[in-house]
């Protein structure tokens, strides 16, 4: 205690954690040399696609469903599902197609940027689950 009887103020010492730079991922890895086609990929990729339980075909149609029922939350996401798909079978066209429809369903978000480099995404994709994809 100090004078009159207050307590002192004591400093406290804040110890900072030594911040460690964050791994790369294997698709960081991967696209080291084109951050914008990695943060696309991110987006809609899947990391291992053999662990989906529907095909891009039955994604679509569920798609198509939930879009006509008024379901436009649901749909997007069934889009995605099928766009992420297509990246897998190394599919610009189906991508495009695909993500095209989640975006315009999506219309008050900003265009995906896949959208907007789909054939340089899908080759470092393909290139991705070529490396680290055991094949069944």
């Amino acid at each position: 205690m100090g004078l009159l009887g207050k307590k002192e103020k004591t400093k406290t010492t804040i110890i900072k954690k030594k911040e460690t730079p964050a791994e790369l991922t294997a698709l960081d890895a991967v696209c080291k040399d084109d951050k914008e086609v990695c943060e696309a990929l991110k987006d809609f990729m899947f990391y291992d696609p053999r662990k989906i339980k529907t095909n891009m075909e039955d994604a679509v149609e569920r798609a198509k469903e939930y879009e006509k029922d008024g379901k436009i939350h649901i749909a997007k996401m069934w889009y995605r599902v099928a766009g992420g798909l297509a990246i897998y079978k190394g599919d610009v066209a189906k991508v495009k197609l695909y993500l095209g429809k989640y975006a315009k369903l999506a219309n008050n978000e900003p265009e995906p940027t896949i959208l907007k480099i789909p054939e340089k995404a899908v080759k470092k994709a393909q290139e991705f689950y070529s490396k680290h994809l055991k094949q069944v």
